[in-house]
């Protein structure tokens, strides 16, 4: 039964076994989460919290336990911590859907390149190195999104 928890968890009821691109369709779930829980931001928040904390402790026993091979790319947990961080700039705002598009090819294209310290982070071993480097790429691409949007007013007005 811990097992499958695990299992469930990491790999985000089991998104991260398609057998393209689990990542990007993690991202798109964690989009769908958003598109679910705007409407009341505290349970986003808590639903970040409780998605990130449990990437942290379980990311790793699922490297070490089940998959055996390090940062395996059916665990897609850290993309939904990632993408839900990157979407954070949004929440509570008034928006078209063009910046959630936005907001999902900042966090791809941020997370495939792994600009630094993302890079370095990826290196740590376990949790760590699964979950940080897509924080990161979170962070960053919500900084970028907020720089979009006040561009996108900017031309608007």
């Amino acid at each position: 039964m811990y097992k499958f928890l695990i299992l469930a968890l990491t790999t985000f009821f089991y998104i991260g076994y398609l057998p393209l691109m689990p990542g990007t369709f993690a991202s798109i779930a964690a989009v769908c989460l958003f598109l679910f829980l705007k409407a009341t931001p505290l349970n986003y928040i808590i639903m970040l919290i409780l998605v990130t904390l449990g990437g942290f402790l379980f990311s790793g026993k699922a490297e070490r336990q089940i998959f055996k091979i390090k940062d395996a790319p059916y665990i897609v947990i850290d993309e939904i911590s990632g993408m839900s961080i990157a979407l954070l700039p949004l929440l509570g705002l008034d928006y078209d859907l063009k910046m959630v598009f936005i907001a999902l090819l900042f966090f791809r294209i941020l997370d495939t390149l792994k600009p630094y310290p993302a890079d370095r982070l990826q290196g740590f071993k376990g949790s760590l190195g699964i979950m940080s480097d897509d924080i990161v790429a979170g962070i960053y691409s919500a900084f970028a999104l907020q720089i979009a949007a006040s561009l996108n007013s900017l031309i608007a007005s």
